[in-house]
């Protein structure tokens, strides 16, 4: 395993920088604000690890690229601001993405409201899901869209030299997800002898889609699928991927990787973000805001007549202590 650590001078300069301007805009932030983005520097943190990578296959290994620091995304001319006009994240499911429609509801919202609660301040709002045989249909973006997104079970890939992919941001203002691979029974499943007649279908006909695997909504599931919606809509932002500390924006190249890597934003990312959309912490209340069903339920056992089910977030109890410690440190 190796270990990226860099002093503290360097991981200083890409959370303020050393031009005049961008220090005194940074020296005027609460001092709530400076005292957590100020743990990125401090040795004694716990806060704020250091970046590892475990083979030769993680991200930073196998695709190279350039850090961003502060100065850099704040003097991108193409990085995108909301603006009064544009404040909306869209969200659309293509597919179902639960074994009953009830499943499918819940789960898209709980992911709308961690998207509200991560992006604090923005709109979030759901479009009407769509069968995958209707994929092929021109889209037309709302006008007040921040940015679109699309989820979908369906397993995916951009381009034949890829095996699959999770989430890609494709431009500035679209973004697509699949969490089909977040499924705990994936890789195991088998599927010989479930086909029992070929039928030769045309390369457009998507219809054969509309009955796919749909992995069990678990809090597993529902963890991978917040950190990597969250990740995919801060490339939107502007933000690139993570070379200073243990990351939400950090790449990954596997699921291994991928569950490495943290939900919350390193220091230098989160100014990025508070750049662009401000500074509050709302996702200890998402946690905490599970759905009024049977204490102790799981989405098998709630009762579907209410139309709410329990909200599985077991797989967030660390992260909510981390939170916890960052709130500390703000109101201190």
């Amino acid at each position: 395993m190796q270990i990226i650590r860099h002093s503290e001078q360097t991981l200083k300069t890409a959370l303020i920088s050393k031009n005049p301007v961008l220090v005194s805009q940074y020296e005027k932030l609460d001092a709530g604000e400076q005292r957590l983005m100020n743990e990125a520097f401090q040795p004694a943190s716990d806060l704020f690890g250091p970046i590892t990578l475990h083979s030769p296959s993680d991200w930073i290994t196998s695709h190279p690229e350039a850090p961003q620091d502060f100065e850099q995304f704040f003097s991108d001319p193409y990085r995108k601001t909301p603006s009064p006009d544009k404040r909306s994240i869209y969200i659309q499911s293509i597919g179902s993405l639960g074994n009953t429609r009830l499943i499918s509801e819940e789960y898209i919202k709980w992911l709308t409201g961690y998207c509200k609660a991560y992006f604090y301040g923005l709109r979030v709002k759901l479009l009407e899901p769509v069968p995958v045989s209707a994929t092929r249909c021109s889209f037309r973006k709302p006008e007040n869209a921040f940015c679109v997104v699309e989820i979908t079970m369906i397993d995916l890939y951009p381009r034949d030299s890829w095996n699959f992919v999770s989430g890609q941001a494709s431009d500035r203002w679209y973004s697509f997800f699949c969490f089909a691979r977040y499924g705990s029974d994936f890789y195991s499943m088998r599927h010989e002898g479930k086909v029992k007649k070929l039928k030769k279908t045309s390369s457009s006909d998507y219809s054969i889609f509309d009955n796919c695997y749909i992995p069990e909504i678990t809090s597993v599931l529902l963890f991978r699928s917040c950190k990597t919606l969250t990740h995919e809509i801060g490339h939107i932002f502007g933000l690139r991927h993570c070379q200073w500390l243990a990351c939400l924006m950090q790449g990954s190249n596997h699921l291994e990787e991928a569950d490495r890597r943290p939900l919350n934003l390193c220091p230098t990312c989160l100014h990025k973000l508070q750049c662009a959309i401000g500074f509050r912490i709302a996702l200890v209340r998402w946690i905490d805001d599970e759905s009024s069903g049977t204490p102790g339920a799981t989405p098998e056992h709630s009762r579907e007549g209410n139309g709410n089910l329990l909200k599985p977030v077991e797989a967030f109890k660390e992260w909510k202590e981390w939170i916890i410690k960052c709130l500390a440190i703000l109101q201190k």
